[in-house]
């Protein structure tokens, strides 16, 4: 896998890729969005600590796959607020230290999921030859 930032662009101004060029033949997996749900049904406060559970659930399902996140090659990501970015980034920046060849990533802003105390979704895509 490669990652694509060419310099005829800006460059990305935070921790991920413009593009990754996937080799012919990869194995995909795609995650459904992943909210902050514990095994026990509760939901963490705040936006950072549900980022965390949601990449940990992510990190769950590419596990099942014998994946994990030096493997995912996007991120899409989904906060009810403006405010939410920073706790999302630092959590989605923890998840991927340690990550040589950084993903795709997208971070939108929406009007709100299923529970109103749902403040982050996570989905990713990971790829493997």
């Amino acid at each position: 896998m490669r990652s694509l930032n060419p310099p005829s662009i800006a460059r990305p101004f935070a921790a991920y890729a413009h593009g990754v060029e996937l080799p012919a033949g990869a194995r995909l997996v795609v995650t459904s969005g992943q909210l902050a749900l514990a095994p026990d049904g509760s939901v963490p406060e705040g936006a950072e600590a549900q980022a965390r559970l949601c990449f940990a659930n992510c990190a769950a399902i590419l596990a099942e796959a014998g994946m994990g996140p030096a493997d995912v090659v996007r991120i899409n990501a989904f906060v009810t607020d403006r405010a939410h970015m920073a706790g999302y980034m630092a959590a989605r920046d923890a998840w991927l230290s340690g990550v040589t060849r950084l993903p795709a990533s997208t971070l939108v802003i929406v009007a709100g999921f299923t529970r109103p105390e749902f403040l982050v979704e996570v989905e990713v895509t990971a790829a493997r030859p």
